[in-house]
This record gives C-alpha cells, sequence and structure tokens, in this order.
C-alpha cells in the first residue's frame, strides 16, 4: 500500500432499463434523474462528471421525451462532464450470440462518435459472468481494460487463504483470454455501490469513510482506491461536493477526487505494483458455492431465448450474407435498416431482460421488440435475395418448357452444405388489373394441373422431391414505381434434399413438366423397419420406451438411451434452480411410447414418438408460504404435490440422406408449474472436460464443479452446442435457442439439455410475483444429435451444429440469363479448425467485411479467395477499421495466418 491514499469517487447510476418494473415505469425516473443531472452540472461547478452507465441508449431514451435539451446534452458530453459508452446496451454476454456483442460494441461506438467522444471503458458491471474471448474483443477496440462486477473471487490484500485457490491476489488483476490477449481487469470487490450516498454530516461520514476505506483497501493492490457512487437505478447525489468536502478535512492523509474512470485508471496503471495475478479465460464464479452465479437466467422464459436465436439468424447469418451478396453485385447495402433492426433487437439484450428475469410486463413487450426487429431482417432478406436471384442465370431450364419454375437456394452458412430444403412455388398467377372476374381467376387457378412435375438441378439431373398442392392462395406486389398489385396464384410447396450447396453460395433448381426428370424410386427408403433408419453415416433405433440408440459407422460408435426426458421440481426462481430437497427426478425411461414412420421418402425418414406423461401438477402450499416470506431460495423446504397433470410429449426424430446428424423435433403442451423438463443424453465417454460453444470460442470446461461447490446443480451456458469427447470418438448436441445445458455427474457424462423451466417469482431482493414464468401452454423445441470422431472442430461437427443454428433461404424467380452460374459464390475460403462467422457491409469504411475465428488453441491458415477485381483487402477489428494491407494475387485469392484462438476480421473492396 503506497503511503498516500487516493479515493476516486465515480458518479453513476445502473441503469437497467426494465427489470422490477416495466420500462416505461423505469423509463419515467430515467428523465427525472437526467434533468436532475444537467441541473447539478450547471449549478455545481465542483461536480465533475457522471459515468452513464457505459451505455448509449440512454441518450435516446432521454432524447425520445426531452428532444429540447440534445444541445445541452452534446455539451455536456463534449466538455467530458457526461462520459457515455463503450455499449449500445448493457447485455448479457453469454447469452446473446458473438455477432450481436460485436454489433453492441460497434454500434455504441458509432453513437459516442456522433457526441464526440467515447468512455474507453470495458464496462460490465453486473453481466451474469463474463466471456473468455472479452479481453481479445477489447483489445480489438482500442481497449485495454477491463471493470466488472462478477465472475472472479479476490483473496483480499493479505489474506490467508487455506486452499490457496482463489483466482486474484487483488481487485485489480490482468485477464487473459484463450488467444494470450490480456486486459487490466478490475473488480468491483465491494460491488459498484461502495461509495454510494456519501454522508455529509461529520458523525455519519466518520463511521462511513472508516468502514469504506478499510473494505477498499482490503482488496486493493495499490492506495488508488475506487469507489462507484451511485447503483441501481440510483438518483444523482447533489451535495456530493459537500461530502467531499468534508471527507478531505476528517481525512487530510487521504485525497477525495471527484473522478472518472479515464482519471483514476490512468492514476491506478501509474502505482501498480509488478506482478498481478493472470486470471485466464471465462469468469464464471467457479469458485464459490454454486448458489449465485445466476445460471439459470439461460433457461428463464425459453420462449423468449428461442425468439432471440431466430432473430439474430435472421440478421446475422441471412439478412446480411443476403445484402451482402446483392451489394457485389451492385445494390445498395442498407446500413441504416441493419442498424435499426439491430437496435430493436438489441433493446432485449440487456441482462435483466434477455436473461428473463424481470416482471411480466417487462417480457411481454419483448416480444413485440423481436418481432419488429424480424420483420425489418426478413424485408431486408427477401429485397435481397430477389436481386440475387434475378441475377442468377436459370435460362438452361428453358429446354424444359414454358411452365418451368425455376428457384435459387442460397446457403448463407460458412461451409458446403446439404440438407432438407422447403420451398412454396407460384405454378401460375393472374392479377385483377388483368380485368378477369375473382370468380374466373379462381376457376383457373383451380384447373392448373400438377401432374407430371419433376424436380431438377442446374445439369438437369432429377432430385428425388415430396411436391403438396397449396391450392389457390390470394397474394399482393408492392412495386416501388405503382399501387399493390393483388392476384390469385396456385401454390405448391415442395421439399427435397439439397446436396453440396456451395459455402455462401447458391444453386439453381427447377420445377418442370417433363418424364424424362422422374425421381429416385420409393425403394431408396432410408428406413430398415419400423423402429430404425440408416444413411451412409449413421444408424437410428428406436427402443420402445422412445429411447434412440445411433450409431457412428463412421467410428462404430453406438451412443445409447438418448433422448430420455426428465422432470422435476423447481422452487427456484427466474435466477437460480433449486429442485426440493430428497426428490427423485421422474424420466421416460422404461415409459411406453407410442411409435409410427409419419415421412418415407428417397432422401429422408421421420419416425414419430409419442409420450403419454403424468407429473406433479406444482410445488405445495409450504412453497407459496415461502415465497411471501420471501425465503432465500436454497433454504426452501418445500416439495411437490400429490396431483398430477398429463404431460404428452411429442418427437419427431428425422434422418437426411447426407445428414451427418440426427434431427429432434420435441413439443408438448405444458400444465404443470414449479418444474423443470430436461432431455438426456448419455455419452458413456470417458473424459474430465467436455467443451461447449461461447463467444467466439469452444470453451473448455471442468465436469466436476470445485471444492468450493455445494449447489448439487452445476448448470452452464452454451450457444449453438455442448460437446463430449474423448479419443474414442464424441457427441455433440446442437440446439436452436436452448442455452443451459449440464453434464450430469452419473457415470455417464450425460449431456443433459433443458427445453422447459416453470418459476413463479423473479427473485433477488424482494417479492416479486411472476405467473407468466410459469411458462404454461405450447412449446417446442429443436435439437441435433452429431457424432463424431472426437474432434468436433476438424471433423466438421462443429460446423455441422453452427450451419444448423441458419435456415436455408429460397426464392423463386424466372428463366433468365443473368451475370452469375448456379454455383456462384461471392467469396470462398478454407481454413482447418476455423469457423466463419460473418459477411457483411461495413457502413464507416464502405467495405465488404468478413469475421472468422479458431475454434483450436492452435495456429491454423485461411486460404481466401475474393475473387477477380479486388482492389484493396486488410486486415480489420471488431470495430471495422482499416488496418495492414493484405496483398492478393491477380485472382484476389491470398493465405491468412489466424493464431490460436483468434478472432480474424478482414475487409475488402472491389473496382
Amino acid at each position: 500500500m503506497t503511503a498516500q491514499r487516493t479515493a476516486h469517487l465515480v458518479s453513476h447510476t445502473h441503469w437497467d432499463r426494465e427489470w422490477y418494473l416495466p420500462y416505461e415505469r423505469h423509463h419515467v425516473r430515467l428523465i427525472q434523474l437526467m434533468d436532475d443531472l444537467f441541473e447539478t452540472l450547471r449549478t455545481d461547478p465542483d461536480y465533475k462528471s457522471f459515468h452513464l452507465d457505459g451505455q448509449t441508449i440512454i441518450l435516446e431514451d432521454y432524447l425520445q421525451v426531452r428532444p429540447e435539451r440534445k444541445e445541452e446534452l452534446e455539451r455536456w458530453i463534449r466538455e467530458g462532464r457526461i462520459r457515455i459508452g463503450p455499449w449500445y446496451i448493457l447485455q448479457d454476454a453469454f447469452l446473446t450470440s458473438s455477432e450481436a456483442n460485436l454489433r453492441n460494441l460497434l454500434i455504441g461506438h458509432q453513437d459516442a462518435r456522433r457526441y464526440g467522444a467515447i468512455e474507453k471503458v470495458g464496462y460490465f458491471p453486473d453481466t451474469f459472468g463474463n466471456i473468455g474471448q472479452a479481453p481479445q474483443i477489447m483489445k480489438q477496440a482500442g481497449i485495454d481494460n477491463a471493470v466488472f462486477g462478477r465472475g472472479v473471487k479476490p483473496t483480499g490484500f493479505n489474506n490467508t487463504v487455506a486452499d490457496g485457490d482463489y483466482e486474484s491476489s487483488f481487485s485489480e488483476l490482468i485477464w487473459e483470454g484463450p488467444d494470450g490477449s490480456q486486459v487490466l481487469g478490475l473488480l468491483f470487490a465491494n460491488w459498484y455501490s461502495n461509495g454510494n450516498e456519501v454522508p455529509a454530516s461529520p458523525e455519519e461520514a466518520k463511521a462511513y469513510w472508516d468502514r469504506k476505506l478499510a473494505d477498499a483497501e482490503k482488496y486493493a493492490s495499490t492506495g488508488q482506491l475506487l469507489f462507484m457512487n451511485g447503483c441501481d437505478h440510483q438518483p444523482v447525489q447533489k451535495d456530493l461536493s459537500a461530502a467531499l468536502r468534508l471527507a478531505r478535512e476528517l481525512y487530510p492523509d487521504t485525497a477525495f477526487v471527484h473522478s472518472s474512470f479515464e482519471e483514476y485508471l490512468a492514476a491506478l496503471k501509474r502505482s501498480l505494483p509488478e506482478r498481478l495475478s493472470v486470471v485466464k479465460g471465462e469468469l464464471r464464479s467457479q469458485r464459490t458455492d454454486g448458489w449465485g452465479t445466476l445460471v439459470n437466467t439461460a433457461s428463464a422464459r425459453v420462449y423468449l431465448k428461442q425468439m432471440n436465436q431466430t432473430g439474430q439468424a435472421m440478421l446475422e447469418k441471412v439478412a446480411e450474407p443476403l445484402a451482402a451478396f446483392a451489394a457485389l453485385l451492385g445494390k445498395p447495402y442498407p446500413h441504416h435498416l441493419f442498424t435499426y433492426a439491430w437496435k430493436t433487437l438489441m433493446q432485449n439484450h440487456p441482462h435483466d431482460s434477455i436473461c428473463g428475469c424481470s416482471v411480466d410486463e417487462v417480457h411481454r413487450e419483448m416480444i413485440a421488440r423481436f418481432d419488429k426487429s424480424r420483420h425489418v431482417a426478413e424485408a431486408i432478406a427477401e429485397e435481397s435475395k430477389r436481386y440475387v436471384a434475378e441475377a442468377v442465370d436459370t435460362s438452361g431450364f428453358a429446354t424444359f418448357g414454358a411452365d418451368a419454375v425455376p428457384f435459387v437456394v442460397f446457403n448463407t452458412t460458412g461451409w458446403a452444405r446439404s440438407g432438407a430444403v422447403e420451398v412454396e412455388l407460384e405454378l401460375e398467377r393472374l392479377y385483377y388489373r388483368d380485368g378477369v372476374p375473382q370468380a374466373e381467376m379462381i376457376r383457373r387457378m383451380k384447373s392448373v394441373e400438377l401432374a407430371d412435375r419433376r424436380l431438377v438441378n442446374a445439369s438437369g439431373e432429377a432430385i428425388p422431391f415430396e411436391m403438396e398442392d397449396l391450392g389457390v392462395r390470394f397474394g399482393y406486389d408492392l412495386p416501388d414505381d405503382k399501387f399493390r398489385q393483388p392476384y390469385w396464384a396456385r401454390k405448391a410447396k415442395v421439399t427435397f434434399e439439397a446436396a453440396s450447396v456451395p459455402a455462401l453460395g447458391v444453386a439453381a433448381y427447377a420445377l418442370v413438366r417433363s418424364k424424362e426428370a422422374a425421381g429416385a424410386s420409393s425403394s431408396d427408403s432410408l428406413l430398415r423397419g419400423d423402429r430404425s433408419m440408416e444413411n451412409d453415416r449413421l444408424r437410428v433405433e428406436i427402443g420402445d420406451d422412445g429411447a434412440l440408440r445411433v450409431t457412428d459407422k463412421t467410428t462404430g460408435r453406438t451412443y445409447s438411451d438418448l433422448c430420455v426426458y426428465e422432470d422435476t421440481g423447481d422452487i427456484g426462481n427466474e435466477y437460480m434452480y433449486k429442485q426440493p430437497n430428497g426428490e427423485a427426478g421422474l424420466t421416460t425411461k422404461g415409459l411406453s411410447a407410442t411409435i409410427r414412420t409419419v415421412l418415407d421418402r428417397p432422401d429422408r425418414a421421420t419416425i414419430e414418438i409419442v409420450h403419454d406423461w403424468h407429473v406433479p401438477a406444482s410445488a405445495d402450499e409450504r412453497f407459496e408460504e415461502e415465497m411471501r416470506e420471501a425465503v432465500y431460495f436454497p433454504d426452501r423446504q418445500a416439495g411437490r404435490v400429490e396431483r398430477t397433470v398429463p404431460l404428452t410429449i411429442r418427437t419427431r426424430v428425422s434422418l437426411g440422406r447426407y445428414g451427418k446428424g440426427v434431427e429432434i423435433e420435441t413439443s408438448f403442451t405444458n400444465r404443470a408449474k414449479d418444474h423443470r423438463v430436461r432431455a438426456l443424453f448419455p455419452t458413456d465417454l470417458s473424459t474430465k472436460r467436455h467443451r461447449a460453444d461461447s463467444i467466439f470460442e469452444v470453451a473448455a470446461r471442468d465436469n466436476e464443479p470445485s471444492a468450493e461447490w455445494t449447489n448439487p446443480s452445476y448448470c452452464h451456458h452454451q450457444q449453438a452446442f455442448v460437446d463430449v469427447s474423448d479419443e474414442r470418438g464424441g457427441l455433440t448436441i446442437a440446439n436452436l435457442g436452448l442455452h443451459e445445458y449440464e453434464i450430469a455427474r452419473d457415470g455417464r457424462n450425460t449431456i443433459a439439455v433443458t427445453l422447459l423451466r416453470s418459476v413463479a417469482e423473479l427473485g433477488d431482493w424482494g417479492v416479486f410475483p411472476t405467473p407468466e414464468a410459469q411458462c404454461l401452454g405450447d412449446h417446442a423445441f429443436r435439437l441435433e444429435i452429431i457424432p463424431h470422431a472426437g474432434d468436433g472442430a476438424r471433423t466438421g461437427a462443429y460446423a455441422e451444429a453452427y450451419q444448423f443454428q441458419a435456415p436455408w433461404t429460397v426464392c423463386q424467380t424466372g428463366v433468365h440469363p443473368g451475370a452469375v452460374a448456379s454455383g456462384y459464390a461471392p467469396i470462398r475460403w478454407e481454413g482447418d479448425g476455423v469457423a466463419f462467422s460473418s459477411l457483411k457491409f461495413s457502413e464507416d469504411s464502405g467495405d465488404a467485411t468478413v469475421r472468422w475465428y479458431n475454434l483450436t488453441g492452435e495456429a491454423s491458415d485461411v486460404a481466401l479467395d475474393l475473387g477477380q477485381g479486388v482492389e484493396q483487402a486488410y486486415k480489420s477489428d471488431v470495430l471495422e477499421r482499416v488496418g495492414d494491407i493484405v496483398v492478393t494475387d491477380a485472382e484476389g485469392r491470398c493465405t491468412l495466418s489466424i493464431g490460436p484462438c483468434e478472432i480474424m476480421t478482414i475487409g475488402f473492396h472491389k473496382k
């Protein structure tokens, strides 16, 4: 400790936009806070600055109601008295996608730049754990620090810890990402309210500062002590200047400074000891008792997570690459629409929102935001795909006659793709403008003949398919240059298995009238009896109780008892799961199931499994009493009632001819309360660690918790998948919007994926009933079982899981010449153990940007082909800035080195 102490007081408010009150109730309070802040800044020159919680959305929220104060707001920001950025919102990083985390940082920087100032602080005050790649993301954004409140536990200065195994000796530490990037980490060891409500009376101030200074010195490595003057929704302390003057009188040996993070960090760096603890990777409170990690927010209100996954995928995996395809062919890129869609989506990404841990009114409003953002993404995708489809040469289909119906399939993922594609086609249409009476239009459409239709690819080869007559449908065009154009059309739905559509590319097909193009015969079925199916890679067998037995034919390894369902009680809350003491969970193991074939095509087979199950209706009366009295959830003694309600689970198991995994669709109507439903996948693999998809990394995690852990549950976050592997093989379970899993300590290393968690209250600091968090009603879930040879990154299992996240895109078009052929891809790449992340255009540079990340801890290469006409290519970063030039040959090709766990962004533009 240095001889001279400096107490840095950073005034702030931690502004949860919505939480225990609905958004507009908090919004009203925000307006009052900002009005008071402006008044304080005007009248108190000693009130130096205010940290606006690191999120620029507060500026939008304020000016929405107070637009007349924009000029004054801009002045306070320019003068450094209101500190803004670097984020748009304070997100939950684990529950939002990799690209969503970067859009948040990018848009926050863009917004702050319009005001002429940005606080370069890696601000994570209340995220429920911290992602391992945060140091690399911060470094790429020009931020050399990270400030956080959760995830790591210090020992305290000169404290002796019996096991010597805590993460940090001080509240200051070096945080290192998996790629080796390091930032200065600052833990709010005494929380981000340790300097809140400073007394301005001598007696109170003495007691306050005696305690607060001692608490800070307990953990600090230097005499530069940080005190956060604020808390959740905390109003401005208007008498702070007077309180600090008093503190200086009471403690002449201590310099009390009304500070900012910029000033505090500069002083801290000058006084840091030579060696600080280095903490590596994710910060998830693993060296605690496990009751306060808030990890089960990953399964609170799962429907929100599913909607978010759909919205993110539509933006980053569909609309952005489609708009980039179109832009590379000459269409303007709609930056303004993307910013609006991303902002609307990210308004659902604050931790109390996406985590599902707010009052019911909050989450009702989120549904509308999800819909709004998705509708914009769909509109961008629709316009972009039509533009590209018009550029694809389909003239070869003219040989099949005038009634050929071409369409283009888009693979917007980063790897070549095969799989089931579904498209609705208009076989013929009549417009109202043609003057035909409506009844006659409908009659003519009904008379359109569907017989002898066949599906062919661009080479004219027949493709096995299934066609469903959708009948006569009303539709309309919205032209850019005239009034809406309604019509009637005859429609059909075509389903088939597309093969090897190139990565980030297109393939053309057509529905034609041609007997010579007849498809494969029904004898090519994938079924092997009533309860099994098989392709070249996998064999699936179904037991009497509906459990799956999957054999990986490439390794010879068989996985048994897959997709058994488990139901347990939950007397916790939206934050944390708590199973009733002594309760034995129920499973469908041994429960007789009804099994039938529902699809048998040459390219695809589906078997349906139905469990008529009954589970306890709810927790018992004691639970109601414990909630009313705010009994701390680990101490609750409630159980479940004996009365049961039906839980009929319908599971559809599908295998495609080219499938690398077994697809699972599960649905049920939830009538029970206070419970959790999981799908179980025993791996029977011998390993002490497993891997899970996280933000720009596949994180390795221990199967067993630390010695300090006392919580019987040991759940974790995932994004696209979780994987258990050993030297004999591996099993990856991919999901759509199911972010919670556990590796059960059952001797089989079972992957347990949470499908639904029904709870009755918000939890945390008071009594907040949330009946809608019981999630009663209909639910549907999608998973994929992907066996592999033991290295998911290099065998393609992880790529398959990533592709599972993104829907196919299809666009009907006409017979016409075009600038590009079927099989066109605007860029091509290869890289061992490397994952594709995004293709978009940068608003700042106007250039195309493409991003990958290394899934492994070893350096690799990316062979990149940008095509002819590249004027310039360069290394970029997470803020899409122009960096070092990348030299390409005349064909636009180059090979780039990508370091272990590196996030790599390349920008380029063509002539």
